[in-house]
């Protein structure tokens, strides 16, 4: 009650002077609410030291209208495939590897089914590709690509040129392939090129160790026998070919007797050029 007596007292002499002010001018004005409201709170403000906010009449109290930042949409993360940089080869069917891009090069290893090697160039062609090892051995070799499949990038693939080819060296493979008979009995062996030549003729020297019998053979082509029949004659042993071959005929049924056959082949006829001797034992 006692600060509110200054706080009228302020408000008189300030009607006062607004109404003297109007006798002298013969005009009574309104008095303006603004400074009243001012006056007062200038003068609570001196005296409790706090600032109070002032409102006129004609002052209307602002609106605001809060403002709404819409919320980020987050786009999901792709999902990206890694492929693996350095270029794996497999095979489907198992393949030899060799110290060149061809057959005529020595076999230093194999990619079996279900292996996987690291591939490091490939020849001109195309068709082979210089992998590492996956044999002991030889570090590199040259794998055929007819049933490989290939993973990562080999786009930046190195091209290799491959080491001269070397002489071809002549081989092969002779086996027991059962008998046949025509009045007279046979045997048959079959036959496969190994090497890196053809064969043009061939030579037999068949022994029955039972009975001593010695027979012998020496023929340009390479014959088959079926029963009475057919006979046919092949000229060439080709590269990685087979070749069923009907031996000299023995009088008598050499069943269960042990033989040994000494067969050679020859790159020309007539037993010309290079030649591969083999020698097995088999019983009919």
């Amino acid at each position: 009650m006692l600060r509110s007596k200054p706080i009228l007292l302020a408000v008189a002499v300030l009607l006062t002077a607004s109404l003297a002010c109007s006798v002298q001018g013969n005009a009574i004005p309104t008095p303006d609410p603004n400074l009243v409201n001012t006056a007062i709170a200038q003068t609570l403000a001196a005296q409790t030291g706090q600032v109070i906010p002032i409102t006129g009449l004609g002052s209307p109290t602002p609106t605001l209208t809060p403002t709404f930042t819409p919320s980020p949409t987050l786009s999901p993360t792709p999902l990206f495939t890694s492929t693996p940089l350095v270029p794996q080869i497999t095979v489907s069917v198992a393949t030899n590897c060799r110290t060149g891009p061809g057959k005529a090069y020595d076999r230093v290893g194999a990619l079996l089914v279900g292996e996987m090697a690291q591939v490091f160039g490939q020849d001109p062609t195309g068709r082979y590709w210089y992998i590492r090892n996956p044999d002991s051995g030889a570090e590199f070799c040259w794998l055929w690509g007819e049933y490989a499949t290939l993973t990562g990038n080999t786009i930046f693939l190195p091209i290799f040129t491959p080491p001269p080819s070397p002489t071809p060296v002549p081989s092969f493979e002779a086996s027991y392939d059962g008998k046949d008979s025509c009045g007279n009995w046979w045997v048959e062996v079959k036959l496969k090129n190994t090497g890196g030549v053809a064969f043009k003729s061939i030579s037999v020297t068949l022994r029955d160790t039972v009975t001593k019998k010695v027979l012998s053979l020496s023929a340009d082509g390479f014959t088959n026998i079926d029963g009475c029949t057919v006979s046919s004659t092949k000229d060439t042993l080709d590269l990685s070919g087979t070749r069923v071959v009907s031996l000299p005929d023995f009088s008598y049924d050499p069943t269960g007797h042990k033989l040994r056959a000494t067969i050679t082949l020859c790159t020309e006829k007539a037993l010309g050029g290079t030649c591969s001797t083999q020698v097995i034992r088999f019983t009919p």
